[in-house]
């Protein structure tokens, strides 16, 4: 075997055998790249470069504010709010706590950014309250685990940032365009689902918000959906980049959680940052880590062995995207969202954008397929948010989340092979 084929099997064979002894995903990518690195003979002073360069970016910086503004709404009393806003539109109809449900996701995840803060926040609140009303936990374990993966496509999504970075740049103003209508394609259809389940299983409790009750609600609705139309409004009118919009998300969050809600101290400030500052340095170790793994496989050439090899096996671009899309959910049951799309974008880009796809779109499929990996074991990190949250075990609420991922994976193929779903907005918008 050449140096080169040697150098590729040692980078592969030590990332699995890293991964099944449980290093860090982190470590695991650094770790084998410093290998192959010694057996390249590449000077190990390029790894540390390599990362250093990886986190040398001022778009970084859309993450910590971003991240600081879902931890401090969250902390504020945001879920429950945002909960009793949705339930004043949709609350009265049957069936309409489960599509609470899923409006609740859809807006807090315009928050937070976040799936896993998605169903933490929202879990922990609409998962006892759909118990109390007759829903059985299973179903509303299941519902709200599936709810919570807008979070990944739509507006501020952190993993959207994730991959402008490692697409090489690609804009995350437009990206969070894009991020818009499937992001609403995802919720109408989960709540048609929802409904109709629903009311199969005689889940069919209305709930009104009583009118004494209701000016609050929409004044605590309006408050809290603010920091969307900030987001939204100043990145899509050009008025601030989405770094800035990040820092101004986090000043609206400040004084809403501090000052107008006044659920928390502002003592706790102080833990929330630290917090915050935690999750980010795991990010930007993740991404520094797999820029150097980048660099080894820019070096061996990997990306263009595996373009390729896709266009060998057909010329037809429903079936190379069904490939990618198969093998994607394979790898989302077992690993993380963040690790795959630093380690997945820099290899199929290329295969994509062989074939004449938008990166922009390509980003919104990745998002969508990863999130579903977030609710498959053995990894499925969203949906043992979940179980846990509803006191089931994890195979019980993957069997009652099957229905609402069919309709993710559902979704997932319109907007593959649809993509003025993804592209009309930015179009629109002229980007």
């Amino acid at each position: 075997m050449d140096q080169t084929t040697i150098a590729i099997i040692i980078l592969l064979s030590s990332f699995v055998i890293m991964l099944v002894l449980r290093f860090p995903v982190a470590l695991t990518l650094a770790g084998s790249t410093v290998l192959t690195m010694i057996y390249l003979n590449i000077p190990l002073e390029v790894v540390g470069q390599r990362m250093i360069q990886g986190v040398n970016s001022f778009a970084l910086l859309t993450i910590p504010f971003f991240i600081l503004a879902g931890q401090l709404m969250n902390e504020g009393g945001l879920a429950a709010r945002l909960i009793n806003f949705a339930m004043l539109i949709v609350g009265r109809v049957r069936g309409g706590l489960a599509m609470v449900n899923v409006l609740a996701c859809l807006l807090f995840g315009n928050i937070s950014g976040s799936a896993a803060a998605d169903v933490s926040s929202i879990g922990s609140v609409m998962i006892p309250m759909m118990k109390k009303k007759g829903y059985s936990k299973e179903f509303a374990t299941g519902l709200t685990s599936a709810a919570a993966i807008q979070g990944v496509v739509v507006p501020p999504s952190h993993n959207l940032i994730l991959y402008s970075l490692a697409s090489g740049g690609v804009s995350i103003a437009t990206l969070f365009m894009a991020g818009v209508v499937p992001g609403i394609l995802l919720c109408v259809t989960l709540m048609v689902v929802a409904r109709i389940l629903a009311i199969r299983q005689g889940f069919t409790q209305t709930t009104i918000i009583e009118k004494k009750d209701r000016p609050k609600v929409i004044k605590d609705g309006i408050i809290s959906v603010m920091p969307i139309v900030i987001i939204l409004g100043g990145i899509f009118s050009g008025w601030f980049t989405a770094s800035e919009s990040g820092a101004i998300a986090v000043l609206y969050a400040v004084i809403v959680t501090f000052f107008v809600f006044k659920e928390i101290p502002f003592s706790r400030m102080g833990t929330i940052l630290i917090r915050t500052f935690r999750t980010v340095s795991m990010v930007l170790f993740l991404i520094a880590a797999s820029n150097a793994l980048g660099y080894v496989l820019s070096f061996l050439q990997i990306p263009n062995m595996v373009t390729n090899g896709l266009l060998s096996i057909s010329d037809n671009p429903i079936i190379i995207l069904l490939i990618i899309n198969v093998l994607l959910l394979i790898l989302g049951c077992g690993m993380d969202m963040a690790p795959l799309i630093l380690i997945m974008t820099p290899i199929l880009l290329p295969v994509v954008t062989a074939m004449g796809m938008d990166p922009v779109h390509f980003g919104i499929i990745l998002m969508l397929n990863l999130g579903i990996g977030l609710l498959t074991p053995p990894v499925g990190t969203v949906l043992f948010i979940g179980s846990a949250i509803g006191e089931i075990p994890i195979m019980k609420a993957a069997k009652a989340m099957a229905p609402f991922g069919l309709v993710l994976v559902a979704a997932l193929m319109l907007l593959t092979y649809v993509p003025s779903i993804s592209l009309w907005l930015p179009k629109l918008l002229g980007h």
